[in-house]
């Protein structure tokens, strides 16, 4: 019997074996640390008097409470609360203290954690990655076995560079088929998981394989796996190829000359073999994937934008949901009024994302009484969209354009939304307040957001950008 991707990554990192009374013991390839999830692990390991046993294999962001507005003229930052700066300045005494290299305030590379990693060539083929953030999975777009960790966990790896970890179950997603033009990877994982649910891949790490995935970009296959934990997976995961390589060639930690041409010979191996065995199979056709909407509260309560909102079944706790959301079943969402429109996120805050919104508000004005809100992933990003020009486009549209972060996503830094307010955003997670308390967060891809944006309303974009010539 042949080996899947994931079969051959966590063989060739287990430490023990696992047995029916203790997990295995798996070693871990790369460590990516913020400000929030970790100084509860540092203190951990002070308080046992334990050395960061590999600070060469961590790599360490501000990003999740970071603001995204600039410092005033003193050079101070506009933190939403003293425990936001204290969490920032307790990881920048953490790093120096350990010798872990940290992306701070000055670095040209800060960012998101699941952007920068990327962008610096710290995530490669092969490796386990961990991070105390859920959305660590979006590393598995470079055939890595990557997910988040908990912080006690994050102090376990700190301390010996290894995790405790039960072998999950595998489930393989095959979509074949070309996307319809202007439908985007966000479109397609969000229409997965409505399809299975959000528990229809627990337990398990997704592989995303077929023609259609195979002719995605590298960030179109980081939305991808960004979002898989969003459907119970613990991970999700992506062959390399040629589309890889390309990617990974000439960042900062890529290897160089021969031991490139080394390194991509070994990637070239992590594939899943032919006759390898998989505990679910799914097949999606990506041709009959629409531009799609969240309606409810959880990721899995998605429509094609242009259908209306489904049923209710008898004892169905969506109408909990539908309660907060305000809508209805049958209700069509076409031409609900929106107040904020959320442009970010680890989902989709890369140049590919801010180019496709740049070409739509191009020209084009924000709807009266409409805030649009732009934040790129890294400060890489938002260097390249503003020699592009793409940043001149926003601001003349009247969309406000910050500093990289994890923003509106989990709104923690003070980037919120007003009570009872439709927000349309690119992040992932559309729980009850998770951008401000009452808040109503609809997901969407970025084409959808900039064309909501300019409207003011929900709008489907293919009708909108066919009337108005895109």
């Amino acid at each position: 019997m042949g080996l899947s991707l994931f079969d051959k990554i966590w063989q060739s990192h287990v430490v023990c074996a696992e047995t029916d009374r203790t997990p295995a013991v798996l070693y871990i390839d790369l460590h990516l640390l913020h400000e929030v999830t970790s100084p509860q692990a540092f203190e951990h390991i002070q308080l046992q008097k334990l050395p960061v046993h590999r600070p060469d294999l961590c790599l360490a962001t501000l990003d999740h409470a970071t603001p995204t507005l600039p410092p005033d003229t003193d050079g101070n930052y506009p933190f939403v609360s003293p425990q936001a700066s204290r969490q920032v300045d307790t990881l920048r005494r953490n790093c120096l203290a350990n010798s872990i290299e940290l992306h701070d305030w000055d670095s040209p590379y800060r960012g998101i954690v699941h952007v920068i990693g990327p962008e610096l060539g710290a995530t490669q083929p092969g490796m386990t990655v961990v991070c105390g953030d859920s959305h660590t999975s979006t590393h598995g777009a470079f055939g890595t076995l990557a997910f988040g960790i908990g912080t006690t966990e994050v102090s376990h790896v700190l301390a010996t560079q290894c995790l405790l970890q039960r072998k999950p179950q595998t489930m393989y997603i095959k979509v074949d088929g070309e996307l319809r033009p202007g439908v985007s990877a966000k479109d397609l994982i969000l229409s997965i998981i409505g399809e299975i649910g959000v528990d229809g891949a627990s337990g398990c790490v997704i592989e995303f394989g077929g023609s259609a995935i195979r002719h995605m970009d590298m960030e179109a296959r980081m939305t991808v796996c960004n979002m898989s934990i969003e459907c119970g997976a613990k991970a999700g995961m992506i062959a390399p190829d040629e589309v890889t390589y390309r990617y990974l060639k000439g960042r900062p930690r890529s290897p160089e000359g021969k031991a490139w041409l080394d390194r991509v010979d070994l990637w070239r191996q992590l594939r899943s073999d032919s006759d390898a065995s998989f505990d679910r199979n799914l097949c999606i056709d990506a041709r009959k994937i629409r531009p799609t909407i969240s309606f409810g509260t959880n990721p899995g309560m998605v429509i094609p934008i242009t259908a209306p909102i489904p049923p209710l079944k008898a004892g169905d706790s969506a109408s909990r949901s539908l309660n907060y959301m305000g809508f209805n079943p049958g209700e069509s969402l076409q031409g609900k009024k929106i107040g904020l429109v959320f442009i970010g996120s680890c989902t989709n805050s890369r140049i590919s994302d801010l180019r496709i919104v740049g070409a739509i508000l191009k020209n084009r004005k924000v709807a009266p009484n409409t805030q649009v809100i732009i934040v790129p992933g890294s400060e890489s990003v938002k260097r390249e969209a503003e020699e592009e020009g793409l940043a001149d486009i926003f601001l003349k549209a009247g969309a406000q354009w910050r500093n990289s972060g994890c923003s509106m996503c989990i709104a923690m830094n003070g980037d919120i939304a007003e009570p009872g307010q439709y927000v349309v955003s690119t992040s992932n997670r559309n729980f009850e307040g998770r951008q401000g308390e009452g808040v109503r967060t609809l997901l969407a891809s970025p084409r959808t957001a900039a064309v909501c944006a300019v409207t003011g309303e929900i709008t489907d974009p293919d009708y909108y950008l066919e009337q108005h010539h895109e």
